[in-house]
């Protein structure tokens, strides 16, 4: 049997508990505001605290979780993440509500980077990707039905996160092997030496990199923005009831579902750059009708559109960036930029609501997608030809290889990875004094194979 879901399964379920917290984001903002007498900038306020820590956690260990060791890292952030959000869901005094939220972030996005430097390493990213996404809207779905029907107050949210970290704990022995041997052994891409050796080698494709991150937390941040006040929209601007919006979130993604299993099917048959450019470019229409919605009808619309193609996309920027190092440290320092603008998000929307409204703060964040459409596409583009190998095609065909390589059918299995390192060439010395002896050699017959 093979050892591929249990290499790929602790990875997805560490992907679901870390982004749990930013899936939940609107409800933990709501409950925030009507629980604890906060404002809603201030309920905003502590929900962008939560995700500045994780995001901090993960440019912190960007290039550590090797070091580290995946299991005791995986372990460290989801202990962050029991005793963060479970002490937040125990108290009602803001400051011990905040510290909680700061630790358990730091907790997120520790669980978080450990998942993103693993999914890096598999041989399918995008795959791997897209299974975590799957589990973790579902896991959200399921939760936005369930919470509205077991009361009020801020507990339950922060409580639902601690008691998803406290399941995923004992999956956490399957990361034992490390991730550069355990996951090779699990069906992802071949381990090296090269990680162990060289801990302080430099980040490959560096520009591409830093594109995509500037986007990408652009893009979470927009995205975010909408999604930190999308319950107050429901409540206030559509009027609707807690139950009804909650419905609404748990169909959409539902519907997100749906989205990334679309995207999955598909793979990379169409390349990166047509999801990622059209796709946000249909987001920032989504995001106009939702600011705007003033009943049901309009409001579901937006949302259930937005959450099918928001997941789609991200797959995709999520599998360039691993893509990008074999290794994960873009997985993991693009994943944190996306998570930098989240946190940035939900105070972004409250201040754009409060001084232009709810359909003047969707339509700056549609011009903002739109824009950060550019660079994004044109990374997907750039990347989509770049040799497997580095320096390989360059010195054995020029451009008309790179072609044959990006386009080949033959096993992934079999073709080197991009951005993996060539293998070394062992030199045999020949002695070129003495002449060889033709009688010591002879033409080679079938009867004499072993």
């Amino acid at each position: 049997m093979s050892s591929r879901p249990r290499a790929l399964g602790p990875l997805v379920a560490l992907f679901t508990a870390g982004y749990l917290a930013p899936y939940l984001l609107p409800t933990v903002v709501g409950r925030l505001s009507a629980g604890l007498g906060l404002t809603p900038a201030q309920a905003g306020l502590v929900g962008s605290v939560l995700l500045l820590s994780s995001a901090s956690a993960g440019f912190t260990l960007a290039a550590r979780v090797e070091r580290l060791g995946p299991r005791r890292a995986a372990r460290i952030g989801l202990l962050a993440m029991v005793v963060g959000y479970g002490s937040a869901a125990l108290t009602t005094s803001v400051p011990q509500v905040v510290g909680g939220a700061v630790l358990g972030g730091f907790g997120s996005g520790t669980t978080l980077a450990v998942a993103a430097a693993g999914i890096a390493s598999q041989r399918d990213p995008h795959r791997a990707s897209t299974l975590g996404l799957l589990s973790v809207s579902a896991t959200a779905g399921a939760l936005y039905l369930s919470l509205p029907h077991l009361g009020g107050g801020h507990a339950l949210p922060f409580a639902s996160i601690a008691v998803a970290a406290a399941l995923v704990w004992p999956l956490t022995r399957g990361l034992a092997g490390g991730l550069a041997g355990g996951l090779a052994g699990g069906g992802g891409r071949p381990a090296t030496a090269e990680p162990v050796r060289g801990g302080g080698s430099p980040l490959p494709h560096r520009r591409s990199g830093l594109v995509l991150a500037g986007a990408i937390l652009c893009w979470s941040m927009a995205q975010n923005a909408l999604w930190g006040v999308s319950g107050r929209i429901g409540l206030t601007q559509a009027g609707l009831s807690e139950v009804t919006v909650g419905a609404v979130f748990a169909v959409a993604l539902g519907a997100g579902l749906a989205g990334v299993t679309a995207a999955g099917a598909l793979g990379s048959r169409i390349g990166r750059a047509t999801p990622v450019g059209a796709g946000t470019a249909i987001i920032a229409g989504c995001v106009l009708i939702s600011s705007r919605a003033e009943n049901l009808a309009a409001f579901a619309t937006g949302e259930i559109l937005w959450n099918v193609f928001y997941p789609v996309v991200l797959s995709y920027l999520l599998g360039l960036a691993a893509s990008l190092d074999p290794r994960g440290r873009w997985a993991v320092l693009v994943g944190s930029a996306s998570s930098l603008g989240v946190a940035c998000g939900p105070v972004a929307g409250s201040v754009l609501s409060e001084q232009a409204g709810y359909p003047g703060m969707g339509l700056v964040l549609c011009v903002l997608l739109l824009l950060v459409a550019v660079p994004m596409t044109a990374v997907a583009l750039h990347t989509s030809g770049r040799p497997l190998v580095p320096g390989s095609v360059r010195r054995r065909g020029g451009a008309p290889a790179a072609v044959l390589a990006g386009t080949t059918t033959a096993a992934t299995g079999l073709v080197p990875q991009m951005g993996a390192p060539e293998q070394e060439v062992t030199e045999i010395p020949v002695p070129s004094r003495r002449r060889a002896d033709r009688r010591s050699f002879r033409l080679a017959r079938p009867s004499d194979r072993g």
